[in-house]
Order: structure tokens, then C-alpha cells, then sequence
């Protein structure tokens, strides 16, 4: 099976404009991406809209497709990028541009959940801890939860907290639910990215602004991979300063 592992990177940002050059440590944030997954997959590409990313991705030797400054989600940029690489694979892998800190073994985790060939899409979760702060992580709308069933599916995506455990507070919950939170990764099989990439808005992603309700209410299916990594995703300048402090020690 050939996985094909796509970056998608914009140079436009509300909260962080030209993120995927910002400079982390002598490389940009980009190429760290870039390097962290090179390896673990048959080919890797950056997708964007950008000639100055275009140009830094070549300058440290990488590979990268120009695409439309039209699209609206990372998922119809890896397909536009997927044909236009114009090789056949398998899977394809999208790749967040702004987590520097995914590792190889997260990457191995969602391409293990193709091994059973009825997998049409494939994303990780995190279990969160039961003495993470009940205020802080789990009722962070920016950080979605995912519920999930026997067969490691996933059922519902929401930036509200599920399930709601009736009959105890809040800040009991965690100690007494796995509650799971989305790593914003995805696989998906070829064919089934042409598909859902056709597919119009739903209503429940419009409520949530979460693409991936869109396939589950169209009947397609997300297997879980589960992962016990924490990433650390960058959307301000002031996540850039936390992280290149990680990166230091």
C-alpha cells in the first residue's frame, strides 16, 4: 500500500499571517513539519497558495504544488495537489502545516488503520488525562472532542463537551469518562477523497465549523487511531514562542 503525505500550507492568517515561514530555531515551521514525516511515507508534498512558500519549500530540497487561493478547507487543497502530483497511491495523508511536533509514530498510527480494507478515512485522538483542568482543556471549544463506538469509529465531532455525564459536576467528569480529543490529522483512500471533496456543506459542519460532520452525515465512515503524543499545534505568535521554547530544551 503507497501513502502520499500532503502539507497544506497558506500564507494568509487572521491570527498569524505567514505562519508557515515563521522561523523556529534556524528552520522555518514548514520545514519542520516537512521533516518530521519525510520518512514515513512514500512520497511528501506542500500544498499552497503561496509563491514565497512555493520558494522556501524548494530551497531546503522539497517537494511542493502550486494550488488555488480559492479553497475553503485543507482537505479540497490535498486533493487539487493530489492530481496534480499525478502519481497513483493508496492513501492520502493530510498533514497539518502548523504542528511542528507530529511524530513519526502518530503518522504510523493512522496508516495502520488501513490495514483493514473497509477503512474509508481514517484520524487520531488523544484520550485527555484525568487531572487536566476541566475549564481550561476540556471546555476549549478550539480543541474538539470525539465520541466513539466498539469498532473505534468515530460517532460525533463537537467543540462542546460529550457526552454530558447527569448526576455530577463538571470538574468530576474527567476522573470518571474518557473523554477523547481530536488530533486534526486525516487519511483518506484515494477514491473517497474525490468524493467527499464534491460533497456540499452540511448543516451540522456549518453549525460546528467542522468539516469532517459533513462525511459523517453523507454516511461515511472515520476509524480512530489512538494516540498518547500530545502535538502542539501553533496559531499565534505567542503559541511560536512556547513552541520554539520546547524545541529548545
Amino acid at each position: 500500500m503507497r501513502f502520499i503525505g500532503i502539507i497544506p500550507a497558506r500564507y494568509a492568517s487572521t491570527r498569524f499571517p505567514g505562519k508557515p515561514l515563521a522561523d523556529m530555531d534556524g528552520k522555518s515551521m514548514i520545514q519542520r513539519v516537512y521533516e518530521q514525516v519525510k520518512d514515513t511515507v512514500d512520497a511528501v508534498y506542500v500544498a499552497t497558495d503561496d509563491q514565497r512558500i512555493e520558494q522556501a519549500v524548494k530551497n531546503f530540497g522539497g517537494n511542493v504544488v502550486m494550488t488555488s487561493d480559492k479553497h475553503k478547507s485543507g482537505t479540497d487543497r490535498c486533493y487539487e495537489a493530489y492530481q496534480k502530483v499525478g502519481e497513483d497511491f493508496d492513501v492520502v495523508i493530510n498533514i497539518q502545516g502548523d504542528e511542528p511536533f507530529i511524530q513519526p509514530k502518530q503518522i504510523e498510527t493512522i496508516k495502520n488503520c488501513f490495514t483493514d480494507n473497509s477503512v474509508q478515512i481514517a484520524t487520531l485522538v488523544k484520550p485527555f488525562r484525568p487531572e487536566d483542568d476541566f475549564e481550561k482543556v476540556l471546555f476549549n471549544p478550539n480543541s474538539p472532542k470525539v465520541v466513539i463506538n466498539r469498532n473505534q469509529e468515530a460517532m460525533y465531532f463537537s467543540r462542546s463537551v460529550i457526552p454530558y455525564i447527569r448526576g455530577k459536576h463538571f470538574s468530576e467528569w474527567l476522573p470518571n469518562h474518557t473523554y477523547y480529543k481530536h488530533i486534526g490529522m486525516y487519511a483518506y483512500r484515494a477514491d473517497v477523497l474525490a468524493q467527499i471533496t464534491s460533497l456540499p456543506q452540511s448543516p451540522l459542519e456549518l453549525a460546528e465549523s467542522l468539516e469532517q460532520l459533513r462525511w459523517l452525515e453523507n454516511g461515511y465512515k472515520i476509524k480512530v487511531g489512538i494516540t498518547d503524543i500530545e502535538t502542539i499545534g501553533i496559531d499565534t505568535p505567542e503559541d511560536l514562542a512556547k513552541a520554539i521554547e520546547v524545541l529548545r530544551r
